[in-house]
């Protein structure tokens, strides 16, 4: 038995079509942390999903201009217009954070999606920890993703937005690294899964989604800034699919919570891992 496609058309024209509950076409999407890393990774995936108004929030200034200039051109190259704005923002400083949050809406108008990527990592023996280093991890990484999600969540709350917020966390919020030293950033990712598990129970009365994406090993700047050859023999090793995460592999995962095709999704833990926590 053989297939025929209408319209004279041919098999490949399978690949246009895609399940349109993926589409965020004229979402307001923000990102922190967006300057370069996965936030902009993030930020490049939504737009590719359809996303015409990014916000890259970040306190490196001139990355987070330049980065919302590529998108922009990028998008240009490709034929469609996209506005990218930057904003200068320490996510640890709760009274910038409900300006730019407030400024984005004015500009336009509601925010439909938040992905919480800006966070730091550091590597030190639990009994040689500086106790400043860490007051400044979990300012970055839990107070500052939780000052970013309260801000939205009220905007969205008033403006009656069915939105997704997205805390990027960590698989080790589910995992004790090996074989670097790094207890205070697995307890703060930890602590940012069970906050966004928290927030979703919480905020699902007014249509708010709240999730996390727990990424693995991802060959990013921020992994090469901590790694040598023998942690990274390690983490390969013992990864099931015997390689470092690229962060292209991410962008299927954010497109998919902060996309309709997850309106029924909230509370869950998205882990990118290559299978490293099941085994």
């Amino acid at each position: 038995m053989s297939a025929t496609h209408p319209s004279g058309s041919s098999g490949t024209d399978t690949a246009l079509r895609i399940l349109k509950t993926f589409s965020l076409r004229d979402k307001v999407c923000v990102i922190t942390g967006a300057a370069r890393g996965l936030g902009l990774v993030f930020a490049r995936a939504l737009v590719e999903s359809g996303s015409s108004k990014i916000a890259i929030l970040d306190k490196l200034v001139d990355q987070a201009s330049s980065a919302a200039s590529e998108i922009v051109e990028s998008a240009a190259r490709e034929g469609y217009t996209i506005e990218a704005q930057s904003y200068a923002l320490d996510v640890t400083k709760e009274e910038e954070v409900k300006a730019v949050i407030e400024n984005i809406v004015q500009k336009w108008g509601s925010i439909d999606c938040l992905v919480t990527a800006a966070g730091v990592v550091h590597n030190y023996p639990a009994l040689e920890y500086p106790t400043s280093q860490f007051n400044a991890l979990y300012d970055v990484n839990v107070h500052g993703s939780f000052f970013c999600a309260r801000e939205v969540a009220r905007h969205m709350k008033a403006g009656n937005v069915q939105g997704s917020i997205i805390f990027i966390a960590s698989m080790s919020a589910n995992i004790v690294n090996v074989p670097q030293p790094q207890f205070a950033y697995n307890a703060s990712k930890a602590a940012v899964k069970h906050m966004a598990a928290s927030l979703a129970v919480e905020w699902a009365p007014y249509g708010i989604r709240v999730n996390s994406l727990s990424p693995g090993y991802m060959n990013t700047p921020l992994l090469k800034a901590v790694k040598n050859p023998t942690w990274e023999e390690t983490w390969i090793n013992n990864t099931p699919m015997r390689r470092l995460g690229e962060p292209d592999d991410l962008k299927g995962a954010i497109v998919f919570l902060a996309s309709d095709a997850s309106k029924f999704v909230t509370g869950t833990d998205l882990r990118v891992d290559g299978g490293y926590t099941v085994v």
